[in-house]
């Protein structure tokens, strides 16, 4: 026979700005308490873009959930679950985090921002549209085509500074607040740092590190937790 248990979801809100607004926001949930069975049905209910399962705090294994399904590698439940972890007490300054996609390094500046330093093979493969100007960019209401059901509309505000949004049908995100991986595909691209505005006033650095890695770093901060009910747990 099985259960209801409630199970504890910290509620973090990352890459926001100076003064603790926007960021996009995340749930952070102890995998020991929930099973298979329960994971999406439990981010599905919060409808974050991303909710985190945190299954090895010694070894930073972990998975994420979109509303839509699984998937292997993300940034900003990434850089939520770094900045839980390096605050732990007898912390370290650094920690790799293992999620399915591959080993993330992480890492708080003296700024206060975490940054992660990821793959970029196993990212979610956001289509980069370029725009004329920031305000085609903020006059957006949607994809611009209907293949368009991953996509990342940017354009240039200043020197190495851009305005985005990130539209995501596919993971069932109709509009994301702050995104981690596609700050890290367009340095990629461009080979240069930039300082990205994202949504609503998010803000977001991200620099290249080689041919087949890059890092973003952000702000982040933790809202009133809530509660969901499980009824499975991990074996």
């Amino acid at each position: 026979m099985t259960s209801d248990h409630n199970v504890l979801v910290r509620v973090l809100r990352v890459f926001t700005d100076e003064q603790c607004r926007h960021g996009n926001a995340l749930g952070v949930i102890d995998g020991a308490l929930v099973g298979e069975a329960d994971r999406q049905r439990i981010a599905q209910e919060l409808g974050f873009s991303e909710t985190i399962f945190v299954d090895r705090y010694d070894t930073g294994e972990l998975r994420i959930f979109t509303p839509g399904g699984e998937i292997p590698l993300a940034g900003h439940p990434l850089v939520g679950a770094a900045w839980l972890l390096l605050r732990g007490q007898e912390s370290p300054t650094v920690l790799d985090l293992r999620p399915p996609g591959g080993v993330v390094h992480s890492w708080a500046d003296e700024g206060g921002r975490t940054w992660i330093d990821a793959p970029l093979g196993t990212l979610p493969d956001w289509t980069l549209v370029q725009l004329g100007s920031p305000a085609e960019v903020e006059g957006l209401t949607g994809p611009l085509r209907a293949n368009h059901d991953l996509v990342v509309y940017w354009a240039w505000t200043d020197t190495r500074v851009m305005r985005v949004r990130c539209f995501a049908p596919r993971f069932a995100v109709t509009e994301d607040e702050a995104t981690g991986s596609a700050a890290l595909r367009l340095t990629a691209m461009l080979e240069e740092p930039i300082e990205i505005r994202q949504g609503r006033g998010s803000l977001l650095s991200a620099r290249p590190v080689d041919a087949d890695r890059a890092a973003v770093g952000g702000l982040v901060v933790e809202d009133a937790p809530l509660h969901r009910s499980s009824q499975s747990r991990p074996d």
